[in-house]
C-alpha cells in the first residue's frame, strides 16, 4: 500500500523559513517523479514544485523560484521542500504527490498525501 506522509507545516512569520518534509511508503524513490502542491479553500491545486527522483531535475513554479529548494534523499524515501522568504501569499495547505509520469498537474497525480498546513503570518 502506497503512502505519501507529510511533516513540517506550521505558522512563521514574513519573511521566515520553513521545511517540509514527505516520506514515501510502498514504493521506492528513484521510479517517480515527487513534490508538492498547494491550495487554499475554494482555489485550485497549483503545483509547487517537483524533483525527479531519478535524476534530480527539478520544476519550480514561477513563484517560488529563488525562494523554495527541492531535494530528495533516495535511501530515506524522502523529499524535502526548503521554504526561504516566506511571505502571507505562501499560506496554504501543502500537499505532496507522486507519479510515473512528466506532467506536473493535479490530474496526472498517482498518489497524495493528506496535506500539511502552513501559515505565513505576522
Amino acid at each position: 500500500q502506497v503512502r505519501l506522509v507529510e511533516s513540517g507545516g506550521g505558522e512563521v512569520q514574513p519573511g521566515g523559513s520553513m521545511r517540509l518534509s514527505c516520506t514515501a511508503s510502498g514504493f521506492n524513490l528513484g521510479s517517480h517523479v515527487m513534490g508538492w502542491f498547494r491550495q487554499l479553500p475554494g482555489s485550485e491545486r497549483e503545483g509547487v514544485s517537483s524533483i525527479d527522483t531519478s535524476d534530480g531535475t527539478t520544476y519550480y513554479h514561477q513563484s517560488v523560484k529563488g525562494r523554495f529548494t527541492i531535494s530528495r534523499d533516495n535511501a530515506k524515501n524522502t523529499i524535502y521542500l526548503q521554504m526561504n522568504n516566506l511571505g502571507p501569499e505562501d499560506t496554504a495547505r501543502y500537499y505532496c504527490a507522486a507519479t510515473m509520469g512528466g506532467i506536473w498537474r493535479p490530474q496526472y497525480m498517482a498518489y497524495w498525501g493528506e496535506g500539511t498546513p502552513v501559515t505565513v503570518s505576522s
